[in-house]
């Protein structure tokens, strides 16, 4: 699917990933650009502004159903269509290392990364439908390839992410919407440096040091090449950091 006047919606575009891609679609050309987020996105507004799209900026948790409602009747309301939906807003354990992470913070990983992604892509499927077919793309982790035993909730949520985009694959066939997801490495974000509550945790520095880090900017680009590529359904592409 080209880009170009496309209505794209972006979870989790007050910063980091959902925010360069947010730019991203701008660039390319999307008639719009909706920036869902429970935190202030001012910043994406005026990026997106400036590389020549229009920002249409919605507060939304996307753990929660009324919420994720809103937002899609908010954009079938301003633009009667949608095409592309980012599920990318995610949050990890922060300091606390598994199994002494607080149960309500492990409930809130679970609600955010995986049911939000279930649920956004279950209500987008019919607008998507109706607009003659789209597009979904979940970001999901490297940790959600391999275990992460100091994060054992983020990195379940993440390979959770991974089956459900494989198991949406009918769906291409049955409403004309492909649905694949992207798996960062480490990706200078600040959720890496929430590891250690305002730095890189001690047990994510040696991999912190031993890699380039990627930036939010190169899994923008990989999004915007799965969703501009037609063969890709139910796929999991990786973006891995290279060694220093």
């Amino acid at each position: 699917m080209e880009v170009q006047d496309r209505v794209a919606v972006v979870t989790g575009a007050a910063s980091g990933i959902g925010r360069a891609t947010a730019v991203a679609l701008a660039r390319a050309g999307a008639r719009a650009v909706v920036l869902a987020d429970w935190n202030d996105t001012g910043e994406t507004e005026a990026r997106v502004t400036e590389a020549g799209g229009e920002a249409f900026p919605q507060r939304t948790d996307v753990s929660d159903l009324a919420s994720l409602r809103a937002l899609f009747a908010a954009v079938a309301d301003r633009y009667g269509a949608l095409h592309i939906l980012h599920n990318n807003a995610g949050i990890g354990e922060g300091a606390d290392l598994w199994p002494d992470v607080p149960p309500e913070r492990c409930g809130r990983i679970v609600d955010v990364n995986l049911r939000g992604v279930v649920l956004g892509t279950q209500l987008a499927v019919e607008p998507m439908r109706r607009s003659g077919g789209g597009v979904v793309v979940h970001t999901s982790s490297g940790g959600g390839l391999i275990p992460v035993p100091q994060q054992a909730v983020y990195a379940a949520t993440k390979a959770g992410v991974i089956h459900f985009t494989k198991s949406c694959v009918p769906m291409h066939a049955s409403h004309g919407v492909r649905v694949c997801c992207v798996c960062p490495g480490l990706v200078e974000t600040p959720m890496v440096l929430e590891t250690g509550a305002g730095r890189v945790a001690d047990w994510l520095r040696p991999m912190y040091e031993a890699v380039e880090l990627l930036q939010p900017e190169d899994i923008a680009n990989a999004v915007l090449d799965i969703i501009r590529d037609d063969s890709l359904v139910g796929e999991a592409v990786s973006v891995g950091n290279r060694a220093k």
